[in-house]
Parts: structure tokens; C-alpha cells; sequence
């Protein structure tokens, strides 16, 4: 069920429904307009002035308040449908690139086969990053860097007049670092 509203906009009022108000509003103001031009007297023509004042001024407040987020809401499904349509056409490259290889296959040409690998490949290597199953950033391996040993040696030295906390610690860093280096200091 849609959601009525009462507007009121300066001596007039309006129960609507959200979809409906702009066009009521809108159809208001000509009507506003249309007696402003029949009036017969000053007073008809000042009701209709400040009736034409009051609604212009809440389409202006009207457009400054909602028009942006439905602006933002359109950019946004527009990015959303290109992006769809860059997958589309991305998926239908790595098929492409598939029915090459194959067909260069069956003809016993492996020089283009293998390029058909290639794209193919490259093709899919980009759609499963889209798709978020490929990271391609960087690992670091800590364990190798020159500065963890520094500060690994570091603690353990410190830790000598220590030699139950020495050890705890060895060995944690031990477990850590893989099992695979032995505490040195």
C-alpha cells in the first residue's frame, strides 16, 4: 500500500502519495499561474502570486534535496551496468580466445594454439581477479627480512639475563616463524 502524505505549501494542501507530489506540485503552479492571468481583482492576482512564490520555492527546495541522491543512485546503476556489460564482453573474449585455440589445435597450427593459451589464459586470470578469487598483491615474507632478524636478535639478546623468558620467547618465535629457523643470539 502506498504511503499518503499531507503537503502543505503555504495556504494550500495536498494529500498525495511520494511518486505523486512533483506532478501535483507542478500541476498546482499552472493552475496558480492560469488565475493569475483571469484574476479579476488585485487581491485574486496577489493569492495567486504568493501561491506561484510558495510552490516554485518548494520545487527549487524539492530539487536541491532529492534531485542529487537520485542523481548519485543513477551514476551508481550506470556503473554497475557497465561494469556487467565489461564482464559480459570479457567473458565473451576468453570464449573467443577458448574457440581459437581449439580450432588452431584441431589444425595442427600450435604456434597460434599457443597463443590462443595465452589469451585465454590472461582472459581468465583478469575475470577470476574481478571476481575476487585472484589476489595479485604482493606477500611478504617477513621471516626472510633483514629487519625481523635484526629485532629478533635483538629480543633474544635482551632476554639473556633472562633465561626462562629467553627461552619462552625462542621458542614461540620458533612456532611463529614455521618450525624452520632455530633461535640464534
Amino acid at each position: 500500500m502506498a504511503h499518503v502524505a499531507r503537503i502543505s505549501i503555504g495556504q494550500m494542501h495536498f494529500t498525495t502519495v511520494p511518486d505523486q507530489r512533483v506532478a501535483d506540485v507542478t500541476a498546482e503552479l499552472d493552475r496558480q499561474r492560469a488565475n493569475r492571468r483571469t484574476a479579476t481583482d488585485e487581491r485574486e492576482r496577489g493569492t495567486a502570486e504568493r501561491n506561484i512564490a510558495d510552490l516554485e520555492t518548494a520545487l527549487k527546495r524539492h530539487k536541491s534535496e532529492h534531485l542529487p541522491g537520485h542523481v548519485a543512485k543513477a551514476q551508481e546503476a550506470r556503473q554497475v551496468a557497465d561494469a556487467d556489460d565489461l564482464l559480459h564482453q570479457l567473458k565473451a573474449l576468453r570464449n573467443r580466445a577458448i574457440g581459437i585455440l581449439q580450432k588452431a589445435e584441431t589444425a595442427g597450427d600450435y604456434r597460434t594454439a599457443l597463443a590462443g593459451i595465452r589469451e585465454a589464459r590472461g582472459c581468465i586470470e583478469t575475470l577470476m581477479e574481478v571476481e575476487g578469487e585472484l589476489d595479485r598483491r604482493g606477500v611478504t615474507n617477513i621471516v626472510v627480512s633483514a629487519d625481523w632478524i635484526e629485532i629478533r636478535s635483538a629480543i633474544l639478546v635482551t632476554l639473556k639475563a633472562h633465561p626462562d623468558a629467553r627461552q619462552a620467547v625462542a621458542g614461540t618465535l620458533v612456532s611463529l616463524e614455521g618450525g624452520k629457523r632455530h633461535a640464534r643470539a
